[in-house]
């Protein structure tokens, strides 16, 4: 994940982005993302959010936090009484010890639960010491980076990578790995955040997977999927 794209954005690919963050902010406005969280917090939620939705995620955050007064105190726990513990949260067998291991190692590694001296590395350093994370992929240390530590990253989910596959901001068979360096060569970091967050909006509301509503959609006029299908 650290290795330099060899494929870069071209100065017409980069004003096509200008172009779709112009119309998405229109749209959209300039979204933030929820209540910001400590950098180990946000780790954990992120972890819980894979292949579910935000309540669920949400209400097994809270029962980790109701039931564990510190991390420390969910790392030590039995792993079954985790894995009960963010049911809600759906594919708990895999989540809780996953949890938990990500925590142990950063034990192992830093003597104390905490990310905060990620702030003093470079953003490729900080980001390869979180996918090491057994458990923790791309899309997972750029939401820890770009929204707790301050750190520019712009993570790639399931709709990001298919909006950007449909319009054309990134070449059509880039992997999900190297469309996050790509993203983030492709924008301002000053646009991560709320890019992130509209393009995702947009494929939930409007770019659909199954059925895009491609008239309906502010982006049609620069959209290669569009120009391809009507």
């Amino acid at each position: 994940m650290n290795k330099k794209n060899t494929q870069q954005p071209t100065p017409i690919s980069k004003q096509k982005a200008r172009k779709v963050f112009a119309l998405l902010e229109k749209e959209y406005g300039l979204p933030e993302w929820r209540q910001p969280l400590p950098a180990v917090d946000e780790l954990v939620s992120t972890i819980l959010s894979q292949n579910t939705n935000d309540v669920n995620r949400d209400r097994a955050f809270d029962n980790l936090r109701a039931h564990f007064p510190t991390w420390e105190a969910v790392r030590d726990a039995k792993e079954e009484t985790i894995i009960e513990t963010v049911r809600v949260a759906g594919l708990a067998n895999q989540k809780g010890p996953r949890i938990q291991r990500v925590l142990q190692q950063i034990t192992r590694e830093r003597g104390e639960i905490s990310l905060a001296f990620l702030r003093d590395l470079d953003r490729e350093q900080a980001r390869k010491w979180l996918i090491k994370q057994k458990g923790v992929g791309p899309k997972t240390a750029a939401i820890v980076m770009q929204f707790s530590l301050g750190i520019p990253a712009f993570p790639v989910d399931t709709h990001v990578y298919r909006v950007s596959g449909r319009i054309g901001l990134r070449p059509e068979k880039m992997n999900v790995e190297k469309t996050h360096l790509w993203m983030e060569d492709l924008f301002d970091p000053s646009q991560y955040g709320a890019g992130h967050l509209n393009i995702i909006r947009h494929g939930r509301e409007i770019c659909h997977a199954r059925k895009p509503e491609c008239e309906q959609c502010i982006l049609n006029t620069l959209c290669d999927y569009y120009e391809n299908t009507k």
